[in-house]
């Protein structure tokens, strides 16, 4: 299945190639080919803010994990519609439209969805 890398930081230089194919050993080797995989690099300030919002822990980390699940789905595809969140104004539309599709799934699933910008400014 898919391997999406996105290098979002400047501090350390990352080769993509290698990096692609050592992920799809990793990934054989642990039975999880068939599962899509998203690596994001960030610096700390990021890590840290993101790490805060989800873990309430003030402080960098070497690894956040996040499931593919639905709400990783409606925040893609969310941007597929043209949703951005460069500014404020923007991330509240994109987090009012999350939030209402989450709404609704929820209630048709009695899930409990939060969007995954949740507290992003």
């Amino acid at each position: 299945m898919s391997l999406v890398i996105r290098n979002l930081q400047r501090a350390i230089a990352i080769r993509r190639v290698p990096l692609r194919r050592k992920m799809e050993i990793v990934r054989s080797i642990l039975g999880v080919q068939r599962f899509d995989l998203g690596i994001v690099y960030v610096d700390n300030k990021n890590i840290q803010h993101i790490n805060r919002i989800y873990r309430k822990k003030n402080t960098p980390t070497d690894v956040l994990s996040f499931p593919f699940h639905e709400v990783t789905a409606t925040h893609g595809l969310c941007h597929l519609l043209g949703f951005t969140h460069h500014s404020e104004a923007e991330w509240q539309k994109m987090y009012c439209q999350e939030k209402q599709v989450l709404e609704e799934l929820s209630r048709c699933t009695g899930a409990r969805l939060e969007p995954l910008t949740r507290g992003f400014y």
